[in-house]
């Protein structure tokens, strides 16, 4: 889904709000979410799962076309946690097909 879809989805569940404002909305969870990860911040929407910061380890990695040894430095990336309930409904809903 994207984010578009997501706005579309949103604004048929809620016909009394004009679309423009739901996309704003949309935005506005997004952007605060990015600036709480960006702020080393932990993420938990229950029910759903969990977005946390993690840092990488500086590694020894390959260059693919030249076979080269190159060093790669640490790095903060995101990870997410699915919770229970989205766990529960996608071992479901892989059970009916």
């Amino acid at each position: 889904m994207t984010k578009s879809e997501l706005v579309n989805a949103v604004a048929l569940k809620f016909p009394d709000v004009s679309q423009k404002d739901v996309e704003i909305a949309v935005n506005g969870v997004f952007e605060g979410m990015q600036k709480h990860l960006a702020d080393g911040g932990r993420i938990e929407l229950r029910g759903f799962g969990s977005f946390e910061v993690r840092t990488r380890r500086p590694r020894m990695a390959r260059n693919p076309k030249t076979g080269q040894k190159v060093s790669v430095g640490s790095r903060r990336t995101v990870v997410f946690y699915p919770g229970k309930e989205l766990c529960a409904a996608l071992k479901e809903a892989k059970s009916e097909k």
